[in-house]
């Protein structure tokens, strides 16, 4: 997809996070926080267009998969006809539907969440219920990986992570435009 093309989805659509995405700087520090040298199972909250689903395809092993969900009906096409592994599984949903969509699966807990999705930009009940949600399906020792504009506020986010995960760090990362603020919630 081209950046013009990218960008054009972004002012349409009030739910994509960023106007740009994420370089591979920051995908690589996110993803940094996995161990992906054994069989992992992984959901991703707004592919968009597959910066971060790539970069796992690329590092996962053959017996792993990736379940990227995503609302943006453009880029659920995009991926569809992009990104060819049997081991990714594309869902045109919500990630208030995650568990769900896990048990479809036959699935009841997965290693790892990814997000990129804005938390900021949705209302305080949705904020909680898709942490709470996504805290449900990871496994003990998991974790829930976020990646935010740097300008997220603690109540939009962190405040979830501390009543559902036992562990939940942040951190800025200004090598990406806009600057990100990364967290990494352990279950």
């Amino acid at each position: 997809m081209s950046t013009i093309e990218y960008v054009k989805n972004f002012i349409k659509d009030p739910n994509i996070a960023s106007i740009t995405p994420t370089s591979q700087r920051g995908v690589r520090e996110v993803c940094s926080k996995m161990d992906l040298s054994k069989k992992v199972v992984i959901v991703e909250y707004g592919p968009a267009t597959g910066v971060f689903t790539n970069y796992l395809l690329e590092h996962i092993t053959p017996d792993s998969m990736v379940i990227a969900i995503e609302l943006n009906e453009n880029f659920v096409d995009y991926l569809k006809k992009n990104v060819k592994d049997s081991r990714l599984k594309v869902h045109h949903d919500s990630a208030e539907n995650i568990i769900d969509i896990v048990r479809s699966y036959g699935l009841k807990k997965v290693d790892y969440v990814i997000s990129g999705i804005p938390f900021s930009l949705m209302d305080e009940d949705t904020r909680e219920d898709v942490v709470k949600r996504t805290s449900h399906v990871i496994r003990k020792d998991g974790k829930f990986l976020l990646y935010q504009t740097f300008f997220q506020k603690d109540e939009h986010l962190k405040v979830h992570l501390e009543d559902y995960f036992s562990k939940a760090n942040d951190q800025y990362f200004m090598r990406n435009i806009p600057p990100l603020r990364l967290y990494e919630a352990i279950k």
